[in-house]
């Protein structure tokens, strides 16, 4: 098969195509043809070697994510009847830039009619922790939330799940374009992240206040920024860190305001509840509330430049593989 290998940790070159021996079925498992590959910001971070303590990976090693596809073999104690020839996604934890890939059949999720593969590989990873994150802070009508980094792949579901869940929705992103986009899809205001006193603008446009729900997929500074946002009794998400780092949240003065403080630890679900996530999302997608946003998309053999896009930062949503 085909695959897209990182040969050493570093830059985008060392995201190389080669060929491996063809995967087989194990017991519960099956095999699927990919058609497309979901690909995330800390995949790039990964191959630069970051991250070590929470993802254990050595190069050589075929970076892990999520794919959609068709069933095409099956393993041991899977019903070749119900799933060979179905359109699937599923998460794979090692090895999904790849033109065939081995997954647990209770990893799957079924792709409805409507849904296409792009669409439903888009999903399979931001859609599912949208979710997630949105059931954590449990956020209800007319409660204000604050998106951050709004315009990237789960930053734009983010705003269309916090909007159809009747909140008021105020978003950052970075540019014109980008502020955009974000208010097409639903946010009712867009703070541009360029401006240097954004805070102050999000302020003014939260109100005194401030956000009953800080949902941070940036880090750093500006997520450290938009902290200091969140209302009294508030809730905060601090699960992205494409800055490098995720948000440092004074853990005290949370305590002080009664600010509950969410992590990325607190998206780490079982598969089970992964797969329950994923068919919500893409039945949200067949219905037509929901849209991922697929600013570009590469060939596997092309991997290399889809990792300089996404560092680069210049695409407007998802960067997706194609098998």
């Amino acid at each position: 098969m085909r695959v897209a290998q990182v040969e050493e940790f570093g830059g985008p070159e060392v995201l190389v195509p080669a060929e491996l021996p063809d995967p087989v079925a194990g017991p519960g498992e099956v095999v699927v043809a990919v058609d497309h590959i979901d690909t995330l910001f800390v995949q790039t971070q990964i191959r630069a070697g970051a991250f070590g303590d929470f993802f254990d990976v050595r190069p050589p090693y075929v970076p892990g994510g999520g794919v959609s596809g068709t069933v095409v073999a099956t393993g041991e104690g899977v019903d070749a009847a119900e799933w060979t020839g179905r359109r699937v996604v599923a998460p794979v934890e090692v090895g999904s830039y790849a033109s065939l890939a081995t997954v647990p059949a209770d990893h799957l999720a079924p792709v409805p009619e409507g849904v296409g593969l792009r669409e439903a590989a888009a999903l399979v990873h931001d859609a599912v922790t949208a979710l997630a994150l949105l059931d954590l802070t449990a956020v209800e009508p007319g409660e204000t939330v604050l998106v951050t980094g709004a315009s990237g792949g789960m930053g734009t579901l983010l705003v269309q799940l916090a909007r159809a869940r009747g909140a008021r929705v105020v978003a950052v992103a970075r540019g014109p374009e980008k502020t955009a986009l974000v208010r097409e899809l639903g946010a009712h205001t867009v703070i541009d992240a360029a401006s240097p006193d954004w805070p102050d603008r999000a302020r003014e446009a939260l109100g005194e206040r401030g956000a009953d729900v800080v949902l941070d997929g940036v880090g750093g500074a500006l997520g450290a920024a938009a902290f200091a946002l969140t209302a009294d009794a508030g809730r905060f998400s601090a699960h992205g860190a494409p800055t490098g780092a995720f948000a440092t949240v004074p853990e005290a003065g949370a305590a002080r305001r009664g600010i509950r403080l969410l992590g990325i630890a607190d998206v780490q679900l079982t598969p089970t509840t992964r797969a329950s996530l994923t068919t919500r999302a893409l039945t949200e997608a067949a219905a037509g509330r929901l849209r991922p946003v697929i600013g570009a998309v590469f060939p596997l053999e092309r991997a290399a430049q889809a990792h300089e896009v996404i560092e680069g930062r210049g695409v407007v949503g998802k960067v997706m593989l194609s098998a």
